[in-house]
């Protein structure tokens, strides 16, 4: 048996793209996206419909409308540049939320951000000489104040500044470590890989939970260059473990004619400990154990911009300003200016005003609060919420397994689901990130930034009223 096939002639009656330019509505669309982009869509439109007409049984009666098919064309074009880098309201209770961007900068940094994107500056320029100056500079003079080091380099971030760290000072050279800090860091990073990137020669002592400082000293040739110890920024080693001290490593090296070099991570410039955390090596602590370079994050407990920060001896600082990997994996004028205002405020003990410190420090009978107004408001609006104790986290692999105490809002999604009422929400005009447990959508007071409640509420309201 054989079929008859779609009659094309009956398609005839689709219009051209040229008459639907001139369709009502399509000024304003072609004015909008520019008319070729839109007569690319329009053709896209066209061959869809064509494609559909022809699987069904009656193609001539199912041609739509003009102002349909120049409908279907903007939609196609609005889709096209609606942004995929959108601001969301973090309500998950991680203070630096490596998936949400990790640290929000402060007003600070924010304003110095835009005056420098906004026109020219002195990014590579020496005033006072009216020549070509060093971007270098920006930042290091901060740094040097505020860890004691003798100089620093800013580049794009801590896994280029690791990377750089080891290609300047340590290629073709060995490089101890202990093997229970060989790590793996979130999107792959993992410090053998990256120290075969570089050049260098990896020595591994010790065992997976006891590295002992005779260990180290065992391992020492002619072609060691250095040890490096890498700080447990996203684990933890806990029970029958043993690490030796910083500066009985500096010793070590130094006494043997190595350099010592620490990856701190996180960036701490501050005692977390003073919060009620667990305390955190600070890059001070480090440079004043002996370290000769410090490597950190800008965008974490620094509570900055994405960036790597070396810091550490002037002449090996240099060396590492020299290599020229350098320049592939410099930080650009933006991370500069928002970094040296968030150094600024540790530099004039203005902290506080970092969002990241704020929200560590801030009081749990704050936090509790704000949750029972959300609750109460949302309650008013018949929607079943409740208050809990619970926890915060700092995150961004920094200081694991440390938490801090919260009162979170509880909101029973009913008979739809947490997972669908996070979807919801996921989907508002400004996105509402939450956490789910025991089938129940949390909401934590701590991460939500001042100005966002009233939105996250607007949201809850519109999804769950709208179930």
């Amino acid at each position: 048996m054989t079929t008859t096939p779609p009659d094309r002639a009956a398609l005839r009656g689709l219009p051209s793209v040229d008459r639907l330019l001139r369709a009502p509505g399509a000024d304003e669309t072609a004015a909008a996206f520019g008319r070729p982009q839109f007569a690319d869509a329009l053709r896209a439109v066209l061959d869809e419909t064509r494609a559909e007409l022809l699987a069904g049984p009656n193609p001539a009666a199912d041609i739509p409308p003009d102002f349909e098919l120049v409908g279907a064309a903007r939609e196609r074009l609005e889709a096209m540049v609606v942004p995929t880098l959108r601001p969301v309201i973090n309500a998950t209770g991680i203070i630096i939320h490596t998936n949400l961007g990790r640290a929000p900068l402060s007003a600070a940094a924010l304003t110095a951000t835009t005056e420098a994107a906004a026109g020219y500056s002195t990014l590579e320029y020496d005033l006072e000489h009216g020549r070509r100056g060093s971007r270098a500079v920006h930042a290091e003079h901060l740094l040097a104040r505020l860890t004691g080091a003798e100089a620093a380099l800013v580049v794009n971030n801590n896994a280029a500044a690791v990377l750089l760290m080891l290609s300047a000072l340590c290629r073709q050279r060995e490089v101890i470590i202990s093997r229970s800090q060989l790590v793996e860091i979130g999107g792959g990073f993992r410090i053998p890989d990256v120290m075969a990137q570089s050049g260098a020669q990896l020595v591994e002592v010790g065992t997976t939970n006891r590295t002992h400082l005779g260990d180290y000293a065992d391992a020492i040739t002619p072609d060691t260059v250095a040890i490096l110890v890498v700080h447990y920024s996203n684990y933890k080693i806990i029970g029958f473990t043993e690490q030796p001290p910083l500066a009985e490593l500096a010793a070590l090296a130094h006494e043997r004619g190595l350099m010592l070099l620490f990856d701190q991570g996180s960036g701490a410039l501050r005692d977390v400990a003073a919060y009620g955390l667990e305390p955190e090596p600070t890059v001070l602590d480090g440079l004043r154990a002996g370290s000769d370079v410090v490597a950190f994050s800008g965008d974490k407990l620094l509570g900055g911009p994405q960036a790597g920060i070396l810091a550490g001896r002037a002449d090996l600082i240099e060396r590492a300003k020299h290599h020229p990997l350098a320049r592939a994996v410099r930080a650009d004028k933006l991370a500069l200016a928002a970094l040296a205002a968030t150094l600024t405020q540790y530099a004039t003990g203005r902290e506080a005003e970092i969002p990241v410190w704020r929200m560590i420090a801030r009081p749990l009978d704050d936090v509790a609060a704000e949750a029972e107004t959300w609750a109460a408001r949302l309650r008013a609006n018949g929607i079943d919420a409740a208050t809990a104790a619970d926890e915060s986290f700092v995150g961004g692999g920094s200081l694991p397994g440390e938490s801090l105490p919260t009162r979170v809002v509880v909101i029973n999604p009913g008979a739809t689901g947490a997972d669908d009422l996070a979807a919801r929400l996921r989907a508002a005009p400004t996105p509402v990130i939450g956490r789910i447990r025991d089938g129940h959508l949390l909401l934590d007071p701590r991460t939500v930034l001042p100005g966002q409640a009233e939105a996250l509420l607007r949201a809850v309201e519109g999804v769950v009223g709208g179930s």
